[in-house]
């Protein structure tokens, strides 16, 4: 994990995923009932950020939510709050594993 590529990015989308998130699970839900799961996995990923020591560890999160979403791949019929949503949890991902 690199601690400051992860948390540069974290900090910098911490609010808009706090904000989006729910939207997006109500608004998308029923017909993506994924995101329910990515929902739940984000808040367990935030939940463990919030609390972050230099040992965080969330390769499983990480891992279960590229399986989930086809690699962070964007459904064709859902808004751009949700891709956003996609598209921050892989830039998260990234910054987790880079070296």
């Amino acid at each position: 994990m690199n601690n400051k590529l992860f948390f540069e990015a974290w900090n910098k989308n911490i609010e808009k995923m706090e904000l989006y998130t729910p939207v997006v699970e109500r608004v998308h839900g029923k017909s993506h009932p994924e995101f329910y799961k990515v929902r739940s996995l984000f808040d367990k990923i935030n939940e463990k950020t919030k609390k972050h020591s230099d040992d965080l560890e969330l390769v499983s999160e990480f891992n279960e939510l590229r399986e989930l979403t086809n690699n962070y791949q964007i459904p064709n019929d859902v808004c751009e709050t949700y891709e956003a949503v996609y598209n921050i949890l892989k830039e998260l991902d990234k910054a987790y594993f880079d070296k």
